[in-house]
């Protein structure tokens, strides 16, 4: 997974049980998610589709800083998959946490709004990372262990 932003949890982004409002870390993620999408498919004009399950698995408080990573899972025909997470970042240690975890879908716009093809280049491309990643992998598991 990539870095794509990071953010500061303040004093305004907390509710009344003292944790980031949930509704702030799912802008955060579909922002991050955005500006991957965009990246990746050559173009600002993407939207978000849809949000898979969201999983909140650790409490952000003040101060926190959340570091937002993110992969390709799948390009379409006119739509990108990106698994995004969201990590408490420890200054002190540069340990980190997943505390939010999900998938979003985003899907090419032409001026009008409707859905238009992603290029081929970017599909072929992304193609092409997928399967050295594979064969890296492979690569991998298949050294013997000294």
């Amino acid at each position: 997974m990539e870095l794509i932003t990071r953010n500061v949890c303040k004093a305004s982004n907390i509710g009344v049980h003292g944790n980031l409002f949930g509704g702030t870390m799912l802008s955060w993620i579909d922002e991050a998610g955005a500006i991957l999408a965009s990246n990746i498919c050559n173009t600002n004009k993407m939207v978000t589709l849809k949000m898979s399950e969201v999983v909140f698995k650790k409490s952000v408080k003040t101060g926190n800083q959340i570091w937002i990573y993110g992969k390709v899972v799948s390009i379409g025909n006119t739509s990108i998959t990106l698994e995004l997470e969201a990590r408490q970042n420890d200054v002190y240690s540069s340990r980190q946490k997943a505390v939010c975890t999900t998938k979003v879908t985003f899907v090419r716009i032409d001026d009008d709004g409707d859905p238009t093809p992603i290029s081929s280049r970017v599909k072929k491309k992304h193609e092409k990372l997928m399967s050295e990643k594979q064969e890296t992998t492979k690569q991998e598991t298949t050294k013997p262990k000294a």
